[in-house]
């Protein structure tokens, strides 16, 4: 399993639209464009299929950023955004 912070910039409304729900299906919403997700290969396998028949490559923009388990005590949050559960552990 590995957390993953995506984060994604899509013009359009309606496939916004589709990409956020379909991210909510696989992580927590922790920013208006930006969701952590703890997935595992397969699931980040399939969620990346998904969303390849939802964005234009040549119009949106989405972003994946692994954050390993070795740095994940260095994260600093500021604000109230919801904590992310890894494997017992309090994470981003």
């Amino acid at each position: 399993m590995m957390l993953f912070v995506v984060i994604y910039d899509i013009p359009d409304d309606k496939r916004r639209k589709r990409v956020f729900h379909l991210l909510e299906g696989y992580g927590q919403r922790v920013q208006f464009s930006a969701f952590e997700c703890v997935l595992s290969d397969r699931k980040f396998d399939e969620l990346c299929c998904r969303l390849l028949k939802v964005v234009k490559i040549d119009e949106d923009s989405v972003r994946f950023y692994p954050i390993p388990k070795h740095t994940l005590g260095q994260v600093v949050i500021w604000g109230e955004p919801p904590i992310t559960q890894m494997s017992g552990s309090v994470v981003v």
